[in-house]
């Protein structure tokens, strides 16, 4: 089950039920099912928050994955930033709709156990999400 919470923020307009048929569909090429998945939209301050609380990071980011994987079965929280997608499509250049697309589902390719922060992990996820955007 894929549940959508908002903290601090209005729900951004995705079309859930599209949203989940799409992500149970990118969690299958890896060879996945999805269980207990829960995304939680917030504001930067809230993201901050969580950061500096369970990570002990200080700063902004667009979102935070906490891992409860089973085996081949997605389990997980999903905390993502509005404020920062914004600046982020801003910045980049892109649209907001597909900077939040892409969040939505680099969160789910970490839990596929695609990584992006060695050598070389950031093209790979990179390259990851636009196969999984190309399946929407």
């Amino acid at each position: 089950m894929i549940t959508y919470n908002t903290e601090n923020v209005k729900m951004p307009a995705i079309r859930r039920r599209d949203t989940t048929a799409w992500i149970r569909r990118v969690a299958a090429t890896y060879g996945k099912k999805v269980g207990e998945v829960g995304y939680l939209f917030c504001d930067d301050e809230h993201i901050l928050e969580v950061n500096r609380e369970y990570l002990g990071h200080d700063y902004y980011t667009d979102i935070i994955t906490f891992d409860y994987c089973e085996g081949d079965t997605l389990n997980g929280d999903l905390v993502i930033s509005l404020d920062t997608i914004r600046t982020n499509a801003e910045k980049f250049g892109k649209a907001y709709d597909e900077e939040l697309h892409r969040v939505i589902i680099h969160g789910i390719l970490h839990l596929c156990g695609i990584n992006d922060k060695g050598p070389g992990e950031r093209e790979l996820m990179e390259a990851a999400e636009d196969r999984a955007l190309e399946l929407r």
